[in-house]
């Protein structure tokens, strides 16, 4: 009798047991191997501001999230939505110690950034790591938002930009054969910004030409004033990193009053056009993405396709 009372209690321990804990049911191959993760996780902590738009493009509000680089603390497109959201570091820089505080049942983030400090993370929570930043940020939500338990709400999402992109090449007809150059000024930094990147990889799915000297599936150079003719286009869209203590905006100030910045065609024609930081590189996102085909469409005066 008392062995069936102490296995019936056994069950009901054990039930109690599965009722609290997440039901790890599936298997996610990721950029630092396999993990187990919950099957419906409720309390996600995500680690790049890519991973953040990925979340919040399927319905996901995170728990915690890192900074945004540009923002206090948030982007200005994303601020409204993560209002309640904990900050956890910055992308380079977190921190361990508010992560596990939050008790997160999942942490998304991305090996280039957080690779040295995997195993930590992952003896907080299933940690899920994508490979890399610069472009490959369609492959990024792809992965974050099966790891979520969002993968169908993730294709959904891609698909629809990927037929506004469409809807867009379709309306430009001859003008992609304009040659669009990309450039941006930093604090004491300026540079061109070949096809690997997140504006490069966008203009260049839209089926935009670009500059000879920046048709490179590469990501970017720095460079110095004597290569300003490099920036050289049909149209040029440059973007400044200003943090807020002015240095960024000096940048551009000077470059952008240089005699060899004036003489460009591109300047003189008056189609080069400063655009938002955060929206053509910085956030590096879902949200961000659409916000940038929102700019092309305006500046060539194209039908809107949202």
């Amino acid at each position: 009798m008392k062995l069936l009372r102490r296995t019936v209690l056994r069950s009901i321990a054990l039930a109690s047991l599965a009722l609290v804990q997440p039901a790890f049911a599936r298997e996610i191959t990721h950029a630092m191997g396999t993990t187990d993760v919950p099957d419906s996780p409720q309390r996600i902590v995500v680690l790049t501001n890519e991973g953040t738009e990925a979340l919040l493009a399927v319905g996901i509000t995170p728990v915690g999230a890192v900074r945004s680089w540009l923002g206090d603390p948030w982007y200005a497109h994303i601020a409204a939505d993560m209002a309640d959201v904990t900050v956890v570091g910055e992308e380079s820089a977190v921190n361990l110690e508010t992560i596990a505080a939050l008790q997160p049942d999942l942490i998304v983030g991305n090996k280039t950034r957080q690779e040295k400090i995997y195993d930590q993370l992952s003896a907080i929570a299933p940690t899920v790591m994508s490979e890399r930043l610069r472009g490959d940020w369609k492959i990024n939500m792809a992965l974050y938002t099966d790891a979520v338990g969002k993968g169908d709400e993730g294709k959904a999402a891609l698909d629809a930009f990927d037929a506004r992109v469409h809807k867009i090449a379709e309306a430009a007809g001859p003008v992609l054969q304009e040659e669009v150059s990309l450039g941006r000024f930093m604090p004491s930094l300026t540079r061109i910004y070949y096809k690997d990147t997140f504006a490069g990889l966008i203009l260049g799915e839209i089926g935009f030409a670009r500059p000879a000297t920046q048709d490179k599936p590469e990501f970017a150079d720095a460079i110095g004033k004597e290569r300003i003719p490099e920036l050289e286009g049909d149209r040029l869209f440059y973007y400044v990193y200003e943090t807020g203590d002015g240095e960024g905006n000096s940048q551009a100030a000077d470059w952008t009053s240089d005699p060899l910045w004036l003489n460009l065609d591109v300047v003189k024609a008056g189609k080069a056009y400063a655009v938002d930081d955060a929206v053509w590189n910085t956030a590096g996102g879902y949200l961000a993405a659409n916000l940038l085909l929102d700019d092309v469409e305006r500046i060539y005066e194209l039908p809107a396709t949202r």
